[in-house]
């Protein structure tokens, strides 16, 4: 007998999803928390404040061979020591990165797509429908993907409602697997070809969700679709090329982007960088102090004599930090070229941060093809060899081995991918190579187990729900 009326000072949920614009501006709200984050302006260390504006690179790095901690950090230094704990892992930003997927991406994305299936309002057209469930779908399997390659098993969230997710099990990381795939088909099939944004490739396409799709039919062992879905992707030859210069790969005019976030100028001490930029690009650029980690050995290592990679994206500075003591040499990774020795508050950006890029599907094309894939060796030397010559190498024989090209895919996968969302941490699980190259790392001996390719869920998470259960060995 009684109603209520509407809040004045907030915007109901059933008014959001009333028109195109305030439904479109819900689903630009997701975007924006994944790149800068809800946790206000004043932390500088932007890139750690999320999984997807640079914690999951500085993470997965660390347990990889591609960073060392050049801090006194006790958890950073034993995650690259590959010797944590579950108290250990409480202490760094390990919950950060559990908590940030499943609060900001999962639960902003069903948000979106539960509101869009509840309204009935005639304001909000089903060309708008369509396209925020096809982004908000593609959003939810990207984060599942991150969160069951860092901790295996996990509570698969389809809803927004408290009383069904207070208590989920975690799901078989094959179930979780079938999930993503589920939604990246209804993302592509939901998704237009292009990009409706005016300011970049900033929102995934249809194009997007394959690529993603591409990746998990790969990590799955599905070489055939992997191959499909990778190649329909190189083939959209009308949106997307190898760019020849190195240094324009991650601009907001690069052709190779598929999928980019775009940041927030006007936050302080950030301005136009990505997190990333402001993150790893000491200040002044050459003589400023490190970053929390800097380039390990075996990555430097890893690039041929000429390799164009080595010397467009990677940089090092000459710190001193103590008058008395000579400067030391720190490597950075240098892919993006905007930090905190020249950004700008509220000037244009001429960088985002990428997510998805071109480079990717032809190494997931050559990796299909030289795992029985279509094509066979020849398909995978090829598509090898497309970003060789871009990288300024020659070409590989014809003739390679087996076991040589599988260890040629390898090495391009971590010279052209290294410090990006953690691809070589990834990549040596699902190969089963840890052991191979962390042997011969003396920060990583003695070895703990293999439980340590997997992360500890956050102890604050397990008691907030007793139906989760640790991972074993923690």
């Amino acid at each position: 007998m009684i109603q209520i009326p509407d809040p004045a000072s907030s915007i109901t949920i059933t008014k959001v999803f009333d028109t195109d614009a305030t439904a479109s501006s819900a689903m630009a709200g997701v975007y924006t928390q994944l790149i800068n984050g809800t946790y206000g302006i004043a932390n500088s260390n932007y890139a750690t404040n999320v999984f997807s504006d640079g914690l999951t690179t500085i993470l997965a790095g660390l347990s990889a061979d591609e960073l060392q901690t050049t801090t006194a950090n006790n958890a950073l230094f034993q995650l690259s020591a590959n010797n944590l704990t579950a108290k250990l892992a409480d202490q760094s930003y390990i919950p950060t990165l559990w908590a940030s997927a499943y609060s900001i991406g999962i639960y902003g994305a069903n948000a979106v797509l539960e509101g869009i299936a509840a309204s009935t309002s005639p304001d909000l057209t089903d060309s708008t429908r369509r396209q925020l469930t096809g982004e908000a779908k593609c959003i939810r399997a990207f984060c599942h993907f991150y969160l069951t390659n860092f901790y295996g098993d996990i509570p698969l969230v389809l809803t927004t409602d408290f009383n069904k997710t207070a208590n989920l099990a975690r799901a078989k990381q094959v179930d979780v697997y079938a999930q993503i795939i589920k939604d990246l088909k209804d993302a592509q099939a939901a998704l237009p070809d292009n990009y409706i944004s005016v300011g970049g490739r900033v929102r995934p396409n249809k194009w997007a969700a394959t690529a993603l799709l591409a990746r998990v039919y790969l990590y799955t062992g599905d070489y055939s679709d992997a191959s499909a879905q990778a190649g329909s992707v190189i083939d959209h030859v009308d949106l997307y090329h190898l760019e020849p210069d190195l240094n324009n790969v991650f601009l907001t005019t690069s052709s190779e982007a598929i999928w980019q976030l775009q940041q927030n100028t006007s936050i302080p001490n950030l301005g136009n960088a990505t997190p990333e930029g402001s993150f790893w690009l000491p200040n002044p650029l050459h003589t400023g102090r490190p970053p929390i980690a800097s380039l390990t050995s075996q990555l430097l290592n890893a690039f041929e004599p000429g390799d164009r990679r080595r010397t467009n994206w990677i940089d090092s500075t000459d710190y001193m930090a103590d008058p008395g003591i000579p400067a030391a040499t720190y490597y950075f990774p240098y892919k993006y070229k905007t930090g905190t020795y020249n950004y700008s508050v509220g000037g244009a950006a001429s960088e985002y941060y990428m997510v998805l890029r071109l480079a990717e599907l032809y190494l997931i094309r050559a990796e299909a093809a030289a795992n029985g894939g279509p094509g066979g060796a020849n398909a995978a030397i090829a598509d090898l060899n497309s970003l060789r010559h871009r990288a300024g190498l020659n070409s590989l024989p014809a003739n390679l081995s087996a076991s040589d090209l599988t260890t040629a895919i390898a090495k391009e996968w971590q010279t052209e991918f290294f410090c990006e969302w953690g691809h070589r941490w990834f990549n040596l699980k699902r190969t089963r190579q840890t052991s191979a190259v962390f042997s011969s790392i003396a920060v990583k001996q003695p070895w703990k187990g293999d439980y340590q390719l997997l992360y500890p869920l956050p102890t604050q998470e397990i008691l907030n729900d007793h139906y989760l259960t640790q991972n074993t060995g923690y």
